[in-house]
């Protein structure tokens, strides 16, 4: 099998390439591969003739996006349909990866692939667009939407960081924590994605699945467990979404369930806590 890996460089890119056989593997960077450019997709496709692409590329920054939607659905909406069009030329199976925020967190409980997406953010929107493009373009996918993404490469996007790694940084800086209580996630971390990822696509079940680590919290008690598990005695203020200007709605419970997996036999997935213990014990190791 012969795995194009877009966005290789990336927080979930770096973390396929380390599941996937070498032998299997195609990575591609930025450098390599502009979605945004169909000639550029159509190209790089028919000279790998891939089996499989992993699509990770995206316009992550949900508050910039309110003001810069264009750039968000020119990534998130028209790259990723450059993608599957250049897929269904060469017949390749596509993996699209999506997001919490294709719900309003409205529900109250967990939100299954069968509950319908009502998107609150430009950033919500440009990703359920993806969505719906990967869908109606190829018959042979996967779509999976996972939440609150950390891994040891971090996210290009946001300066090669993530949520774990800020929260350290302000620590050791000495500054004042407050971190919000009011909106509930399941944090997960790349390197259980990408394995579960790994797993699916050997299979012939396509479609759309969820794929986070099992449990939920608060960002706050997110915040709370990262310095409890990194031996640091912090005092996390606890703070609601209102006390936050921000541009982007963000869902009040945005919570996944992996019932898609379950289905097929491949919901196995550790909590949250677990992953992370996994994570910072990897990072201290590093």
């Amino acid at each position: 099998m012969k795995i194009v890996i877009i966005g290789a460089d990336g927080q979930l890119g770096h973390d396929l390439c380390r599941v996937i056989d070498e032998n299997e593997q195609i990575p591609l960077t930025l450098k390599d591969i502009d979605i945004t450019d169909p000639v550029k997709c159509d190209q790089i496709l028919n000279k790998y003739l891939p089996d499989v692409v992993i699509n990770t590329a995206a316009y992550h920054r949900v508050d910039d996006s309110e003001e810069n939607d264009l750039e968000a659905y020119r990534v998130n909406a028209h790259g990723v349909k450059n993608v599957a069009l250049a897929c269904q030329k060469v017949k390749a199976v596509m993996v699209h990866l999506s997001t919490d925020y294709v719900f309003d967190g409205e529900k109250g409980s967990l939100y299954i692939e069968a509950d319908i997406p009502n998107p609150k953010t430009a950033y919500g929107i440009s990703k359920l667009a993806g969505e719906y493009f990967t869908k109606y373009i190829l018959d042979r996918h996967f779509i999976i939407r996972t939440s609150g993404l950390y891994g040891r490469a971090g996210c290009l996007g946001k300066g090669g960081s993530n949520f774990v790694e800020n929260m350290l940084q302000k620590a050791r800086a000495g500054q004042k924590i407050r971190v919000v209580n009011d909106e509930m996630i399941s944090p997960t971390y790349t390197l259980d994605l990408a394995q579960k990822i790994n797993e699916l696509i050997r299979t012939k079940h396509f479609g759309l699945y969820h794929i986070t680590n099992n449990g939920q919290c608060s960002w706050w008690e997110f915040a709370v467990k990262i310095f409890e598990l990194a031996g640091l005695r912090i005092e996390v203020e606890k703070v609601s979404s209102g006390s936050y200007q921000t541009k982007a709605h963000r869902p009040k419970f945005s919570v996944l369930d992996n019932h898609g997996l379950r289905k097929i036999g491949l919901g196995e997935m550790r909590k949250w806590d677990e992953a992370l213990q996994a994570y910072l014990k990897e990072k201290k190791e590093k």
